[in-house]
């Protein structure tokens, strides 16, 4: 790997400072609050013993998710998006990002016939939000998970939960792939991606764009080696926030 210093001291391959505070919420039956440097989100998970009509009768339940930035999570503020009256594009595409990450790692039939709702709020953004958000969804949807067992609505035996997964930012910048972009670092980036990736190593979902000069498959490989290593370091401050009480 290359010697550069970023300019928060940081070595290319190296994620930011990242926390993970479960049980933050003393209402949602599983919360996180996640910081990945300065982009702080809060995950709550909602859990709800029945489905969508659509599902009801089929033997599977349901894992979906709301992404939301509060009005003055950046430098500058946002009008709120329910005062608008409108749901940004931005917005519902980060939201279906975050539940088709959780549900790749769900197994529906054995979650029965409950509803898992998961909100990730942003309360401070610094680049990195959806990625944080997904990964601070997982211990939220964890805990939801045990919770409904606690009380009976998935069976003793069942495992909904058949594996992690994680995202992380990735980009070049000054012709050098980087790993966790801040905000400073991916508005100047030439190329910008998100990779979200299960404790076994597998894609869900690879999200990249040039945004300067396009890159080539070496870089590809570049960038996605950081972000599955990037993932595999989120994995166990996972399942190690996971193994504390709440």
């Amino acid at each position: 790997m290359s010697d550069i210093v970023r300019a928060d001291g940081r070595s290319i391959d190296q994620l930011r400072e990242i926390t993970i505070e479960r049980g933050w919420s003393a209402h949602a039956e599983g919360s996180a609050l996640i910081s990945f440097g300065g982009t702080k989100v809060l995950c709550t998970a909602s859990f709800t013993n029945g489905v969508p009509r659509w599902l009801t009768g089929k033997g599977k339940g349901w894992v979906t998710a709301e992404y939301a930035m509060l009005p003055r999570a950046t430098n500058s503020r946002n009008d709120r998006e329910s005062v608008k009256g409108r749901i940004g594009g931005r917005t519902h595409e980060i939201s279906r990002l975050i539940g088709r990450a959780l549900r790749a790692v769900v197994d529906t039939k054995a979650l029965g016939e409950n509803t898992i709702v998961i909100d990730c709020d942003v309360l401070q953004a610094d680049g990195g939000t959806r990625t944080a958000a997904i990964t601070g969804a997982y211990v939220a949807l964890a805990d939801a998970i045990e919770w409904g067992r606690d009380r009976k609505f998935i069976g003793k035996n069942s495992t909904p939960l058949i594996d992690t997964v994680a995202a992380v930012s990735v980009g070049i910048i000054d012709g050098e792939p980087m790993l966790d972009l801040a905000y400073v670092e991916d508005v100047r980036a030439e190329t910008d991606m998100n990779v979200v990736v299960t404790g076994r190593g597998l894609f869900v979902e690879v999200q990249g764009t040039a945004e300067g000069a396009p890159f080539d498959k070496r870089e590809l490989d570049a960038l996605l080696e950081l972000g599955v290593n990037g993932c595999d370091t989120l994995k166990g401050l996972q399942l190690a926030a996971l193994e504390t009480s709440s």
